[in-house]
């Protein structure tokens, strides 16, 4: 019951203040982490891709199960509020949310998709930029919502910090390239794992938004259902 008050609280703090820019991000510190073990020991193998996961979750639960510690030996309410606080940051909804609204209502919509997507989209029409645009809060939704949510729910703030982490490490090394195709194949097959249920559960999420839309001609469709995915959550 208190992780799902935790977990509540947490979306809400995120959906009305966000990121808090006057503290550094704790996903950029995860990110150090990974930097500093890659410079340091890279060499393009799935064992020392191995090492790295190990050296990155070790790091970080060593730091989440301390702070978790501490705060559980405050009382209840105190613990409540700061957990909730340290959790909200491992969500980017608001973030999220206020980047695809902006290619709604922007007057220059090529240029507003193309800060979230890495395709082309010069020759996009406005089908396309729609499109573009639930896809990428379809697919951010999963690991930048609920997941992180699934997983502060199971397993409290450890779950959450842990989840960030092999999320992070897929996004900075598992990439099929290279450089990075047996270092990174543990990170990226540990998150695909990860992301096995919470994908499962945006994918319902979203057909429950969109199922009554699916009459509209394309474009008013697309824009309606980004627009009623973003109203919902």
């Amino acid at each position: 019951m208190i992780n799902i008050f935790i977990a509540f609280l947490a979306y809400l703090i995120d959906k009305r203040f966000g990121e808090f820019r006057f503290i550094k991000h704790p996903v950029i510190i995860i990110g150090s982490i990974i930097s500093f073990f890659e410079h340091k020991f890279y060499k393009d193998s799935v064992l020392r891709g191995l090492l790295l996961v190990l050296f990155v979750i070790c790091c970080v639960s060593f730091v989440s199960i301390s702070i978790s510690t501490f705060l559980n030996n405050l009382n209840i309410v105190l613990n409540i509020g700061f957990t909730s606080i340290l959790a909200s940051m491992f969500i980017a909804h608001k973030m999220l949310h206020d980047s695809v609204l902006e290619i709604l209502v922007s007057t220059n919509k090529k240029k507003s998709i193309s800060m979230l997507v890495s395709r082309d989209t010069q020759n996009m029409s406005e089908s396309d930029i729609y499109k573009a645009s639930i896809e990428t809060y379809a697919e951010n939704l999963s690991d930048g919502v609920i997941a992180p949510l699934f997983y502060l729910l199971l397993f409290g703030l450890d779950g959450i910090v842990i989840y960030k982490a092999i999320n992070t490490m897929d996004s900075m090394v598992g990439y099929r390239n290279m450089k990075y195709e047996k270092y990174g194949k543990i990170a990226a097959y540990l998150d695909d794992i990860t992301n096995y249920i919470p994908s499962r559960l945006t994918a319902v999420l979203i057909m429950i938004v969109a199922k009554k839309k699916m009459s509209l001609p394309f474009i008013k469709m697309a824009k309606s259902m980004t627009h009623q995915m973003l109203v919902t959550l």
